[in-house]
This record gives C-alpha cells, sequence and structure tokens, in this order.
C-alpha cells in the first residue's frame, strides 16, 4: 500500500487483508512492537523516535522483512518506504492510494495527535514526495491506482473490484 501519511494504507490495509484471507503487516505496528519489546532494534528506533526522525531504511527492513518471510501472502503497508527498501521486493500488486495534500493535512488534524501540527505534517509531505513518490514509477506494472479521496466503503469495493479481476 503506498500513500501519503493520513492517505488510508492502514484503514484500506485491513480491509482488503480480511477480504483476502491474509495478514495485514503495517511498518510502524512491527516497529512499535521492537519498542514495546525492548528489543536492541527497537531501543535504536525508539531513539530516532525520541528524536523526531524516522528510523533508517536498514533498521525498518530488519524488522519487516523476518515478519514476511514467514507468511504466504499479505497486505503491506508503510513498507518499503523508499526505493533502498524496496530492493529485491516484488509484488503481484501494488495499491496507490492517491490523496491530495489538503485531504490529507484535513485527516491527519483530525486525529488529534500531538505530533500532528501543521509544520510537521508538512515535513512528512516533503519526505514522502522525495523518498516514497519513485516507488510508484518502480511497481508501475502491477500498480493499482485509486482515488483515495472518498468515503471508505467506496473506496474499499473500487479495491476489492479492480484487484479480482
Amino acid at each position: 500500500m503506498l500513500a501519503p501519511p493520513g492517505g488510508g494504507k492502514g484503514t484500506q490495509g485491513t480491509r482488503l487483508a480480511d477480504e483476502l484471507g491474509v495478514e495485514h503487516i503495517s511498518s510502524g505496528d512491527v516497529l512499535r512492537a521492537e519498542v514495546a519489546r525492548d528489543t536492541p532494534l527497537g531501543r535504536e528506533v525508539k531513539a530516532h523516535m525520541a528524536a523526531g526522525r524516522l528510523a533508517p531504511d536498514e533498521l525498518v527492513s530488519q524488522a519487516v522483512l523476518p515478519a514476511l518471510e514467514r507468511l504466504d501472502g499479505y497486505v503491506l503497508d508503510g513498507y518499503p518506504r523508499t526505493l533502498s527498501q524496496s530492493q529485491g521486493l516484488e509484488f503481484d500488486a501494488v495499491v496507490y492510494l492517491r490523496v491530495s495534500d489538503a485531504v490529507v493535512e484535513r485527516r491527519l488534524l483530525g486525529r488529534g495527535r500531538a505530533d500532528d501540527k501543521p509544520a510537521v505534517i508538512a515535513e512528512r509531505l516533503r519526505e514522502y514526495e522525495a523518498d516514497t513518490r519513485p516507488l510508484i514509477e518502480r511497481y508501475r506494472d502491477v500498480l493499482v491506482e485509486v482515488d483515495g479521496d472518498r468515503p471508505e466503503d467506496e473506496i474499499a469495493a473500487d479495491l476489492r473490484d479492480r484487484l479480482k479481476a
């Protein structure tokens, strides 16, 4: 699942995984679990989070790839986030939820998290443009692009129809 922050990856990823009968793997959830278990990897991730930085590619890969190896099928949310993380990863389909910056900002401000402030959101969107957008071209051959600025049920129905075709 590719989408900007607040673009609906978690919501649609969970729904799609349920529909397909596979596991939903969120890189954020995997990283937070490492932090909660206080593993060496989790302590490194926690240090980056405390400094307001995203975890480096190699740490994220160390956390996520083992979770994928044990699964036959899955919906992956938030990984890969960069071209570096995508090395060696091929997928049957890559969903791209296209959502405008204005909608992303409205959604993020509406969820009420302490770090969801306009300046932080603007920085996340800049990082997304630089780091994640190139993945759209990388996976163009298997890309399923949908309008993510619609009601959740419409998006889910569109994805279900397009992925079964």
